[in-house]
This record gives structure tokens, C-alpha cells and sequence, in this order.
């Protein structure tokens, strides 16, 4: 029961956590990209108009902040994201009593975790250059501000690594 219960609060400890992971092309030159502009890719993704000018307003702020302009046509890069909504299930355990004799009780419930996806093309090499992925549990029912302020979060710990440093991932 202690291994379980061991098991289940590190899974719920990480569902609450943040998340964010990147990857880039090496051979990119990044300091050429001075420009971008939104394209849409393949959406697998069913967000609604108010989240579609979330993201990109999001986004947008990270890019100014790294001295990227947006213009809506010939960027040096081209943007995408995808965005979902997945639901897990959380595992809550407590217990009393000696282990031999006391009374474990397990709940479950669902979370949703939000996953966002942002790529970044280089339209004259036709290939992606920068991918970055974050991660985090949310509660929907939450004031809306709130999660546009997780949103605007999570894109400044995303592009925090953009550009990438040479050497490190």
C-alpha cells in the first residue's frame, strides 16, 4: 500500500505541475528570423475564436518581446499551434490505522490537462525549425482571466528558451 500510495501522489504531484519541453533544428540560423506570420496547418484542434486570439495574442507578446515582427505575409517565419484538451483521471488515496489494520480509501476524479503546440517554420527551407510544448492541468470553470493569465504564463516559461542557446536543449 505505501508503494501505491507513493506512486499516486507523485502522479497527482506532476498532473498539477507545469510543463514545458522544446526542440529546434541545430542548422538553423535564428538570428535571420526577424519577421512572422500566422499560418494555419492541419488543425486537429477544435478551439473556439476566443481561444484562437488568446493563443496568438500570447504568443505575439513573447515574439515582441524577442524582437520579432509580426507582418501578415512574407515572415521569415511562419506560425502554427495545435491545442487540446485531454481528460485524466486523478487517483486520491488516504488511509488510517496500521498498515495491517487500517483502512485505505482510494477517490478518482477527472482533470482536464491543456496541452498547447507551437511550431515554427522556416517557409525558404520548407521545414520546421522550433517546436514547443506546454503543459498544465486546468479547471475550466475557473474565471476566464485567470486562465488567460496561466496562458500568458506558460508562453513566457515557453519561449523563455527561444532562441535557443546553441549546444543545449
Amino acid at each position: 500500500r505505501i508503494a501505491l500510495l507513493t506512486g499516486v501522489v507523485c502522479l497527482a504531484a506532476s498532473a498539477i505541475a507545469q510543463e514545458v519541453r522544446f526542440d529546434y533544428d541545430r542548422g538553423a540560423n535564428f538570428s535571420a528570423y526577424r519577421t512572422y506570420q500566422w499560418v494555419e496547418r492541419a488543425k486537429a484542434t477544435s478551439t473556439n475564436q476566443l481561444m484562437d486570439q488568446n493563443i496568438k495574442s500570447a504568443v505575439d507578446s513573447q515574439l515582441a518581446a524577442k524582437g520579432l515582427q509580426r507582418v501578415e505575409s512574407g515572415g521569415d517565419l511562419q506560425i502554427a499551434y495545435q491545442a487540446a484538451i485531454d481528460h485524466e483521471k486523478q487517483f486520491d488515496t488516504w488511509g488510517a490505522g496500521p498498515r495491517w489494520l487500517g483502512t485505505t480509501r482510494v477517490t478518482s476524479s477527472t482533470i482536464d490537462v491543456g496541452k498547447l503546440v507551437v511550431d515554427l517554420y522556416d517557409p525558404a527551407k520548407g521545414q520546421l525549425v522550433w517546436r514547443g510544448m506546454a503543459e498544465k492541468t486546468l479547471d475550466l470553470k475557473k474565471d476566464p482571466e485567470k486562465n488567460y493569465q496561466n496562458l500568458q504564463k506558460a508562453m513566457a516559461k515557453l519561449f523563455k528558451s527561444y532562441p535557443p542557446s546553441y549546444g543545449s536543449k
